[in-house]
């Protein structure tokens, strides 16, 4: 037997070392990579749903003007051009409106871009709402990202900031929901339940303004500060020349409808522009609230605000890549900026 001191001058036998596996971060930019490619994919499906609704509505439309070619050709020929380049102008005032309204909303947020790469961000977009109105808006704020980065609110913040000019919007039309009761037969009740939900939305939206600050609060900021007097300006500014816009072109088509007539097919322009449908919305919705005043002008009329609408993105988009061009061609060609030398101390002879 081994004594005791024996066992305890015995080397103690050593246990391998144990390995703990833990997962590898994943690559950032890996990461923004998925981000982008889902980005793609979704602007992809989204296009092309809006194609396809578009062709739909389109042959539709076809099918309802059947036999009726002649009559909606003339009423198109009997637009002046002169009305027509003024819808186009109005066009023009209400996207500058808007997007004036857009630069108080993203400068509340804490965004220090400058007004110009937001008009032409915004631009931009306008183009895209042309296919559909979520994509406009995601071409809008992929652009000021892209050409701001460091000085523009994260993406979260410039969805959110969306939302306070939707909001005026929809308080807008709601206060004037009351229009649809004549065209379309819509009970009373209905506008001043709209009325009351839009107020309850308002309050919520201040409410969760004041809790949450940073990230999609960050975005609903301006209902808490007095610039949000000035967004309601710009966006009331927005509505009333698309308003203008609209009756202006029924009446140059022959449709003789009242300012409260124009108010409810925009209303239902609105409405309507949610659905994937792209450039039908306007002869869609025309048909539908002023088809009573003859299916060929109402068609012709709606074709127009569509044609004027599409002109007038076109016109401010050309300007933003204009204006993009220039901007780039002027930095390029920039002096460059030669380093100051001291020059050497005068010598003074002695005399």
């Amino acid at each position: 037997m081994r004594s005791v001191a024996a066992s305890f001058l015995e080397p103690v036998p050593r246990r391998p070392p144990r390995v703990i596996l833990e997962p590898h971060p994943q690559d950032p930019a890996c990461e923004d990579s998925g981000e982008r490619d889902f980005r793609v994919s979704s602007m992809r499906r989204k296009i092309v749903v809006s194609v396809g609704g578009t062709v739909l509505v389109a042959a539709l439309l076809v099918y309802v003007l059947a036999g009726r070619g002649s009559q909606f050709t003339a009423a198109l020929r009997t637009a002046p051009l002169t009305l027509v380049g003024l819808s186009v102008l109005l066009q023009i005032g209400a996207l500058l409106s808007r997007t004036e309204a857009w630069v108080i909303c993203v400068r509340a947020a804490g965004g220090t871009v400058s007004r110009r790469v937001l008009f032409r961000s915004a631009a931009f977009g306008c183009v895209a709402s042309i296919v559909n109105g979520s994509v406009g808006m995601a071409v809008r704020i992929a652009a000021v990202r892209r050409a701001a980065p460091l000085t523009t609110p994260r993406a979260p913040a410039l969805v959110a900031a969306e939302l306070p000019i939707i909001t005026v919007e929809l308080a807008l039309v709601a206060l004037f929901s009351f229009t649809l009761v004549a065209p379309l037969g819509v009970p009373l009740w209905v506008p001043a339940i709209i009325i009351a939900l839009m107020i309850g939305l308002i309050a919520l939206l201040r409410h969760l303004s004041g809790r949450h600050r940073t990230g999609l609060g960050a975005g609903l900021a301006v209902l808490r500060m007095p610039s949000r007097g000035r967004l309601i300006t710009f966006a009331l500014l927005a509505v009333c020349a698309q308003v203008m816009r609209n009756w202006l072109m029924l009446d140059a088509i022959g449709v003789h409808v009242s300012i409260f007539d124009s108010m409810a097919l925009l209303i239902v322009m609105f409405t309507v522009g949610q659905l994937p449908i792209g450039p039908s919305t306007g002869p869609a919705a025309t048909v539908l609230i002023l088809g009573a005043h003859g299916v060929a002008a109402a068609a012709a009329a709606g074709v127009l605000v569509t044609l004027t609408g599409i002109i007038g993105s076109l016109i401010f988009a050309g300007w933003a890549g204009t204006d993009s061009f220039a901007t780039r061609r002027r930095a390029g060609v920039a002096p460059p900026v030669a380093p100051s030398v001291l020059a050497p101390p005068a010598v003074v002879p002695q005399t």
